[in-house]
């Protein structure tokens, strides 16, 4: 928790991997979604938030001019819970989808306006409550591209970590890994707390 506007300094790599490890969500905190009844629990429980931080994955591309067909998941969290919500289900995917459009709850992520864009894309559904985190940090005046890790670091004296194998891995695939779910979960949790320790600035 921060009670003032963050630091200017910025952390070099190095010395964010000297910082002690924020911590992650567990399994036990995380709810998978792929039916349509999970969708229909986890969109009540998402309406109720008073924000939530918001990412999403896609199966990445490997070659040259190849366009992403995502994305394939879609995470919210809380600061004590998150939901990874898999859209291959079509009813999951529907239920989702109409609560993105006409749910205002403030939806914070990082970049999260480029993902945004590619939601709009596939499925024709304009996300609302849209903040993005980036464009708030250079409202603040760092000059630089923060992202989430660099704003852990910044925000909170702390080293998000997180695999870097289970980013490339298939998103698509509808039995996700314990990594996979961590992984995507985590994102957005971070993203809920980098938000709720801005919101002081924010609102000025």
């Amino acid at each position: 928790m921060i009670s003032k506007a963050p630091v200017s300094i910025e952390p070099t790599s190095d010395q964010i991997k000297a910082l002690p490890t924020f911590a992650t969500l567990g399994r036990d905190r995380i709810t998978l979604v792929s039916s349509a009844k999970e969708a229909e629990h986890a969109c009540a429980a998402l309406t109720e938030a008073e924000f939530l931080g918001f990412d999403t994955e896609s199966r990445p591309t490997f070659t040259r001019g190849e366009q992403s067909d995502g994305p394939h998941l879609l995470q919210f969290a809380t600061l004590e819970k998150a939901w990874v919500i898999q859209l291959h289900n079509g009813s999951c995917r529907e239920i989702v989808l109409q609560w993105l459009r006409e749910s205002n709850v403030r939806k914070a992520g990082f970049a999260i306006h480029h993902d945004c864009k590619r939601i709009e894309q596939r499925f024709g559904v304009k996300p609302q409550g849209i903040l993005d985190l980036n464009a708030e940090f250079r409202r603040l005046g760092h000059k630089n591209e923060v992202g989430v890790v660099r704003a852990v670091a910044v925000l909170f004296g702390k080293r998000f970590v997180r695999s870097s194998g289970a980013a490339k891995t298939n998103w698509s695939r509808t039995c996700l890994t314990n990594s996979q779910v961590l992984y995507a979960a985590n994102d957005a949790y971070a993203a809920a707390n980098v938000y709720h320790a801005l919101a002081p600035v924010l609102q000025k």
